[in-house]
């Protein structure tokens, strides 16, 4: 039996992820990683191997019971128990990124973060980061405070876009008064962020502004402000 320890460096599961992503490793090297170690006889790249070796197919994994695991050489009770876990963790995610909420209009944002923002006693930034398809990616809150251009750089926001892949996002906020209509800043401070995003090439597609049981888009704003002014 081999070690793990006895691999050079640069040829370690554990240390080809830290330094190159998960993505890099094969198959059974993430199986030893979730196994932490091997048995007496095996080290755990031999047992993540009998295991790929003893399915006909990965995805027949995550059927397979406790007593059903611990038939494979090397995996006891507890090797079993982390590998059960390590296998629902993935279904839950996966089965959370396939039912990922579609933000459609201004009212999904209001319908997602109304509740949550709209009796807040101080301004909250929110971004919800969308895919191409605007399902959500992520929500993430921002910045508390009032909303000044010269407080809230869009530096912290695009390196959150840029994270989690997103393609596109929405900025939210809240104002505690109650009365979702813009102010001048939230003009220019939407507009300092789709400058920024047309940089970035990530689509600044909303600014939604709550109130008390209202809500404003600042796109939509704009465009009623720019007809006006041309009518």
């Amino acid at each position: 039996m081999y070690l793990i320890k006895d691999l050079p460096e640069n040829e370690r599961p554990r240390e080809r992820l830290l330094a190159q992503g998960a993505s890099s490793l094969s198959t059974y090297e993430l199986i030893a990683i979730v196994l932490q170690s091997g048995s007496k006889e095996f080290s755990a790249l031999e047992v993540a191997k009998a295991i790929i070796r003893d399915t006909n197919d990965l995805s027949d994994l995550k059927d397979l019971t406790i007593p059903e695991l611990t038939r494979i050489r090397g995996i006891g009770p507890a090797k079993a128990i982390g590998l059960m876990a390590a296998i629902e963790l993935g279904k839950r995610v996966y089965s959370s990124q396939s039912e990922r909420m579609q933000i459609r209009s201004p009212k999904d944002v209001f319908l997602l973060l109304g509740p949550e923002l709209m009796d807040l006693k101080q301004e909250v930034l929110t971004v919800l980061f969308l895919d191409l398809k605007t399902q959500l990616i992520a929500k993430k809150i921002v910045f508390i405070g009032s909303l000044n251009q010269s407080l809230v750089h869009p530096r912290e926001v695009f390196r959150f876009a840029v994270k989690y892949s997103a393609y596109q996002l929405i900025l939210v906020h809240n104002h505690p008064s109650g009365d979702p209509e813009p102010s001048l800043q939230d003009i220019e401070v939407t507009k300092r962020f789709i400058d920024v995003g047309e940089m970035m090439q990530i689509h600044v597609v909303d600014h939604v502004i709550i109130g008390k049981h209202r809500y404003v888009s600042v796109m939509d704003y704009l465009r009623t402000q720019k007809k006006a002014s041309h009518g």
